[in-house]
């Protein structure tokens, strides 16, 4: 098999995109960090990833997440595979950041389509081109137009898949199950595609979906894994059951703009300091309250906090 071939093969299950803890005084905890990456490894998430969204990568600087991704990957010690995010609305740095993981040994980039400049599709063509053209590692195009204002149309992410040998796959937080269907069906069906859609996990599956990048991973690790391995193992009653069993929290956890709400919940099962940079913040006092009051049902009770 192709180097490639070998990372299609591994690059499955549930990668947890792992928050970036900060202590109080708002500087990054990296203990905090290699601490929730030892816990989701003991709880079955089967990859890790670090700087994506739920990462708050636009409230760190260049340096910060070259470190972040570093300590992260020290942590991991390919024990799963790692797969941080590189991506940036500033193409010099996503070539950059996506350089640094191949140097650290990362399995794979994650890179989002830049936000905010809303490129047109033969932009994004040239710049997804240029960042895979630089490095030998495998890309997973991270598609997520709620939060970039732009969509990876299904045609650019084809002619990318066919030019481009190391991308090899997609997270799509698109809500539109459309476009999904047609991802896999114009890019092939061994092309990775992961959902980045909480109430989608479980229906990308069926489809031939490779797994999921979900932020619920964060709080709830071994059931958001387990979604998949009951797939996996054919148990197609034990994957419904745990889709519809996640929906209440999936739900309560994307009330407020992620990674807000998880990084309450976090706090009130005392894994971090409950803290987001500016302009992120923690949640209203009521949100906090009903996401206590959902947490409690998935999570023993001596395990939480009150709401802080």
């Amino acid at each position: 098999m192709t180097n490639y071939e070998e990372s299609k093969r591994k690059l499955r299950g549930s990668i947890a995109p792992i928050v970036t803890p900060f202590q109080t005084d708002g500087s990054v905890d990296f203990n905090k960090l290699e601490e929730l990456i030892h816990w989701h490894i003991e709880s079955g998430s089967h990859g890790i990833s670090v700087t994506g969204t739920t990462g708050e990568p636009s409230s760190l600087t260049i340096e910060e997440r070259v470190k972040v991704m570093e300590h992260a990957c020290q942590a991991v010690n390919g024990r799963v595979p790692f797969v941080p995010g590189t991506g940036s609305t500033n193409h010099k740095e996503a070539l950059y950041l996506t350089k640094k993981a191949e140097e650290m040994g990362a399995d794979a980039a994650l890179v989002i389509v830049p936000y905010y400049n809303k490129p047109s599709q033969h932009a994004l063509y040239k710049h997804f081109k240029a960042v895979a053209d630089s490095v030998q590692i495998p890309i997973i195009v991270y598609n997520i137009p709620g939060r970039t204002a732009v969509n990876l149309e299904v045609g650019t992410l084809a002619k990318l898949h066919r030019d481009c040998p190391n991308i090899i796959g997609a997270k799509e937080s698109n809500k539109d199950f459309e476009h999904i269907n047609r991802v896999l069906k114009e890019c092939g069906r061994d092309f990775l595609l992961f959902s980045g859609i909480e109430l989608l996990c479980y229906p990308m599956l069926a489809i031939g979906g490779a797994g999921h990048i979900s932020a619920t991973a964060n709080v709830a690790p071994k059931e958001v894994a387990d979604v998949y391995n009951a797939w996996a193992e054919g148990d197609v009653k034990r994957a419904q059951d745990l889709h519809f069993e996640l929906m209440e929290l999936n739900d309560v956890l994307f009330k407020d703009t992620n990674p807000a709400p998880l990084k309450a919940a976090l706090g009130m099962m005392n894994k971090i300091e409950p803290v987001l940079r500016l302009p992120m913040d923690l949640p209203s006092e009521e949100l906090q309250a009903e996401i206590k009051s959902v947490l409690q049902k998935y999570v023993n009770l001596s395990d939480v906090t009150a709401v802080k």
